[in-house]
């Protein structure tokens, strides 16, 4: 590193790198020195280097990545949700739920109230009575209900509550694509925790607990991308790992709620001090309603509720009403059973399809369906997009890309119909023999 970063204090060493960064001398992606070697040479303690990095990651200037040292922040092109823009392909690799199973906000009939000012309650009455029922019947313990501007906004507000950058965070692993981005861009360190047929393992959370994770984040049911499921057998075990770590705070992102068929089953012991249940209505009222609701210890909730104030960031109580105008009309139930069983029967449908055709795939629970591949996923996606398809490669759902792991796709095929459901499964099929065999 031929530039020169100078400072005494840790603001002034900070403002160092930023100037040196607006200047074009550090450009995205160089790295910053190792904090003692930068405290060597500058004089200071280290502890006045390690603030001066975390006031430039809580900036967004740089980016801390553990052992592989700080870098200057660029453009990150991580892997989201949703419809691939400008494509001229089939989709089915956009995690959507069906539009056509979302209910319309327009039918039902959303009570006045009187506007709502500055400092008065972030929470509107109907919404939080509804929330706080449908929660304490799978918590029964002390709960306090806030509501934040959807999953990813939660979850993020809740580990700032308590992390600061460079802290780690368990994740699972494959992991949702946000919580992967979430995390990172506040410059947290992800510990992967692998995932298999019964959710988070138990020996991925203990090795995190024991690296010093600070946080979990933990998907109950509904695993996305897997579609995996906590069973009470590992829901239990994962109870025990994380009781001698009460003061953990432990995330649970319950984002198929309404819409799954398995029962929500809680790592949280009885005894442990900060947790919360982030349940989002993305994929059963739609993502644009833009809210969830979170259920947490009441520390927690006031810690949270110190970044929903109710002078600048609360929910829209027109979002809120809207809502449990929704969540208690008989109609919206209704339609939430013909979307369960919608995803369900076509899922399962398209796994027989590949089933017949020799293609291992799972759709326990959630949007999509989870397929191995026999061959490399790169290879394959490539080969479907010369067929006309847009796939999501598995590897995008990866902690640790360098680590070498089995192959799958994520595809979201619910809304194909019964052609184009076997078409994909064909193609699926070519696309993963190796160059010469001819089809059967």
């Amino acid at each position: 590193m031929d530039v020169t970063i100078d400072g005494r204090t840790a603001g002034d060493i900070a403002a160092s790198v930023r100037a040196l960064v607006d200047g074009g001398a550090l450009a995205p992606g160089d790295p910053l020195p190792p904090v003692r070697t930068l405290a060597a040479q500058l004089g200071v303690n280290r502890n006045t280097v390690v603030a001066a990095y975390r006031q430039l990651a809580q900036a967004g200037a740089v980016v801390t990545r553990g052992r592989a040292g700080t870098r200057v922040a660029g453009a990150d092109h991580l892997p989201e949700e949703g419809f691939a823009r400008d494509t001229v392909l089939r989709d089915v690799g956009s995690g959507n739920p069906d539009p056509r199973l979302l209910p319309d906000p327009a039918a039902v009939r959303v009570p006045p109230a009187a506007p709502v000012l500055y400092g008065q309650s972030t929470l509107d009455p109907a919404l939080a009575t509804w929330a706080t029922d449908h929660v304490t019947a799978d918590c029964p313990r002390e709960l306090r209900v806030s509501v934040t501007g959807g999953a990813v906004d939660g979850v993020e507000r809740l580990l700032a509550t308590t992390l600061a950058p460079g802290d780690l965070v368990a994740l699972e692993d494959p992991c949702y694509l946000t919580s992967i981005s979430t995390v990172r861009r506040a410059g947290y360190l992800p510990v992967p925790v692998t995932v298999d047929a019964e959710g988070m393992t138990v020996d991925g959370l203990r090795a995190a607990l024991t690296a010093g994770a600070r946080a979990v984040v933990c998907t109950p049911r509904a695993h996305n991308p897997t579609g995996a499921s906590l069973s009470e057998r590992r829901a239990a075990a994962l109870r025990r790992v994380l009781a001698p770590h009460p003061n953990v705070l432990v995330v649970e992102d319950d984002h198929f709620s309404l819409l799954s068929r398995s029962p929500y089953r809680s790592v949280v012991g009885p005894r442990h001090a900060r947790w919360a249940v982030v349940r989002s209505v993305s994929k059963f009222l739609g993502p644009d309603l833009r809210l969830a609701y979170v259920a947490s210890d009441p520390e927690t909730a006031e810690r949270l509720a110190a970044r929903l104030g109710p002078g600048t960031t609360w929910v829209s109580h027109l979002l809120q009403r809207t809502a449990a105008a929704l969540l208690t009309d008989p109609a919206t139930h209704d339609l939430l059973a013909r979307a369960r069983d919608r995803y369900a029967h076509r899922n399962a449908a398209f796994v027989d399809l590949l089933a017949s055709r020799a293609l291992a795939a799972t759709a326990p629970d959630g949007l999509n369906v989870w397929v191995a591949l026999p061959a490399p996923s790169s290879d394959v996606t490539a080969r479907l997009m010369r067929r006309g398809w847009l796939a999501r490669d598995g590897a995008d759902f990866a902690l640790e890309r360098r680590v070498p792991r089995a192959p799958h796709l994520r595809l979201t095929v619910h809304d194909l119909d019964d052609d184009d459901a076997v078409r994909l499964a064909d193609d699926l099929a070519a696309a993963t023999r190796p160059a010469g065999r001819p089809s059967r």
